[in-house]
Order: C-alpha cells, then structure tokens, then sequence
C-alpha cells in the first residue's frame, strides 16, 4: 500500500471525507512530530515531505496500487514517540492521529479504505447503528519489541469472530485479509502512539457498524468499518494485583438464544447499572451467572473466568451466553502446552469458592488473579490475597509471546512491517 498526502482542496467528490478534521485544541499539549510521507509512481522517485501540522489540511490517501501495507507500504517514521508521558498512561482514551474507514457497497463488498484524520463522523439519525444497535467491535493490542519493531497477536482470531458476529447480526463484513490489512495501515499510521517496551500497548478498535438509513426493523443497507487506537496502560487500576468481584445473582449479562457469544455492542451497556453499584461498594467488577439455574459462572463485565484446583484449571464452556474469547483460547492452549489439566464445561459457583485460584482473561485484562469473591454476603478470599501461581505462571508465559521477549513457538504473533 502507498500513500500520498493529498491537500484537501484536491482532492474530487470521490475522496471525501466521513469525518473533519480535528481542532488543534482536541490534542492539547501532544506535539505532532516528523513523518516521512512518500509515494513512488511506477516511473517516479518523487518524495514528498510534509509535517503533520499541517495535517488539519490534508489526509492520507491510498494510491491506484493493490492494497498491501505489511510489504508495500512507503509510510516511514522519522520521528520519536509521541510526546507523552508513557509512565502514566490509563485504559482511557488517547485517540491517536489515524483512524482507517471503509464503507460496503451495495452488493456488500467493502471498498478499499482509507486513513484519515481521526475525529467525528457524520451519521444519519437514521442509521441502524443509531435506532437498532446494529453493531459489533473488537479489541486487540500491538506491542513495541525493544528493537522497535511492533507485534499484532493474533488478529485474524479478531477478524474471523468479527464475521460470525456479523451472520449473526445480519450485517456485512470485511474479508479476514481486509482486515487484517487494515489493522496493519492502521497501526503502521500510529506507529508513533505505541508504547515503548514494558510501558503498556496500542489499543486497536475496530468497530463495524449499520451506518446505512432504516426506519422499519431491518438489515441496514450500508455498512461502515472504522479502526481507532489509543495508547493504553493497565485496565483494571490494580495492575497485576488481585481483583475483588462480586455475584451478582439478580442481573444477567446475557440469556440462551441471544447474543451474549459475539461481540455486539449492545452486550454491553446493559451490565453498567450493575458494574456501576458494585465499584460504589469498593468492588473490581461484577461476576455473573447463568439466567436460568442462576448457579453456573459465566464471566466477569468484559472478561472470561478460569479456576484452578490442583493441576485441573476449569472454565465455563462455550454455549451462546460466553464471548469465545481469544485470550481465553490462548490461554488454555498455554495451559496444555505446559501439562495443566483444561477443562471447559459448566462450573458450578460452590466449585468456583472452594478453588484453589481463579483468574480473569482478556484482551484489556490480559491475565488478572483473582483475590476474592463476594457471593450473597459472603467472601472468600484466594492465594492470601496475593498473585496465585498459576495465574502469574501462564501471564508470563502469554505475554512473553505477545511482546517477542520470548520464542513465539505458537505462529501467534505478527511483525507490523
């Protein structure tokens, strides 16, 4: 993929934009630096120079070339990271310059996207984002190896669960290579917002969307793939430390038959009252239970549950109501390499507070211990409050892996080049 950067008074109807550019004052005190733009015609060595902050102008736009960014692409870095302080990063966002944004054509097809600034996009009140929730998103991470070089873990995982989302929903989405290929762009035009090594990751949000105008029930008509980032640090407050959660036997984050297994976008305002009542108490998060004996675990507000007992590590099997979660499989998968005992099926909640360990997985989490569990007025409490063995045993061993300090021996992982 190359890319040239095209003044905005250029460029035709046919380059326009779905979002404005971004006031100077949204960055505040973020000093954009340096980058090397450069565009190579097939008879033309031409380069181009250019400082971002003249960007409020301008966008990135591809060129007429095949789009493949890992082994075409032309957008070099010139400068440092971005002017931040990296020691003080949260989980909140830190929109970085470039968001990628393809739209569906009317047979469903994505057309080939484009970075642009980020900021607002225009949407009908119409759209069945809007009226219906017709929507799905994902969450991945890239991280800086200490030779500069980034690592992607797994996004074709993101790509193929975002397309049995979108059967599910009815909705139209970007093939695995889109995708993954727009991750790519997306991460390569932020390079400079991911983090050095060992100071958090780039967040990456890809979020696929009804944008097309609907009034009755139904399918939108057009659909919009849209790819934010945001330098990111721990997601729970407590690092690494153990998490103090709650049951909450009243409240279900979802029931058989609905779309608790795909990443919807309405899965997830409906546990905030919940999440909300439980952080007033000087809980973590809320762990809920099955809809209908109210007795089997589920998972945490946005995370998978695993619980340890001996060498035996359980969680909740994949049913409808549990989102198959890619740390989730990465983790088991890391368990058996390791000689535990993996087994997914129901988990009774008397089993889960009389475990030795248990842990939450996720893309935001990672792997978070467990310290205690709150279950109607009683707490049971883990590893003496502490970081169990397991659990800081396969944290380890999986972020060795996503961060290239250690062999990647799985084929997980994938240099952004």
């Amino acid at each position: 993929m190359e890319f040239t950067l095209v003044p905005r008074h250029l460029r035709g109807n046919g380059g326009q934009l779905l979002s404005s550019p971004i006031p100077p004052a949204f960055y505040g005190d973020r000093r954009l630096r340096r980058f090397q733009f450069s565009t190579f015609p097939k008879n033309s060595s031409s380069q181009i120079q250019n400082n971002l902050h003249s960007m409020s102008s301008s966008v990135l736009m591809p060129s007429s070339t095949r789009c493949e960014v890992s082994s075409a692409s032309t957008f070099q870095e010139v400068s440092d990271l971005a002017d931040i302080n990296w020691d003080n990063i949260a989980f909140s966002p830190l929109p970085a310059d470039f968001m990628y944004v393809a739209k569906s054509l009317e047979d469903g097809i994505f057309m080939k996207g484009e970075l642009q600034r980020f900021g607002p996009i225009p949407m009908s009140p119409c759209a069945g984002i809007l009226n219906y929730g017709q929507g799905l998103f994902e969450g991945m991470k890239a991280y800086r190896k200490a030779d500069g070089s980034i690592l992607l873990f797994r996004p074709e995982e993101n790509a193929l669960r975002m397309r049995i989302g979108a059967e599910r929903m009815c909705m139209r989405a970007p093939t695995v290579e889109h995708f993954v290929d727009a991750v790519k762009q997306t991460v390569l035009a932020n390079k400079r917002w991911v983090p050095p090594p060992g100071k958090g990751a780039l967040y990456i949000r890809p979020l696929l969307m009804g944008s097309g105008p609907v009034l009755g029930l139904a399918p939108a008509p057009e659909y919009t793939f849209i790819i934010f980032a945001s330098p990111v640090g721990n997601y729970f407050k407590e690092g690494l430390a153990p998490l103090n959660l709650i049951i909450d036997t009243e409240m279900h984050r979802a029931i058989p038959g609905g779309t608790g297994g795909i990443k919807a976008i309405g899965n997830y305002s409906p546990v905030l009252k919940a999440q909300a009542i439980a952080k007033n108490k000087g809980y973590s998060d809320v762990l809920y239970l099955d809809s209908v004996h109210k007795k089997y675990v589920e998972e945490v507000s946005s995370c998978n549950v695993f619980v340890v007992k001996d060498n035996i590590i359980s969680t909740p099997e994949i049913k409808g109501t549990i989102l198959p979660g890619i740390t989730r499989k990465s983790v088991i998968e890391v368990a058996r390499r390791q000689g535990f005992q993996v087994e997914e099926r129901l988990v009774d909640v008397e089993e889960l507070l009389s475990a030795d360990e248990v842990f939450c997985t996720g893309t935001a989490v990672v792997v978070s211990p467990v310290g205690s569990i709150t279950y109607l007025e009683k707490r049971v409490e883990y590893g003496n409050k502490g970081v169990g063995i397991v659990a800081q045993q396969l944290y380890s061993a999986l972020t060795g892996i996503q961060t290239g300090l250690t062999k990647d021996t799985m084929g997980w992982t994938m240099v952004v080049d």
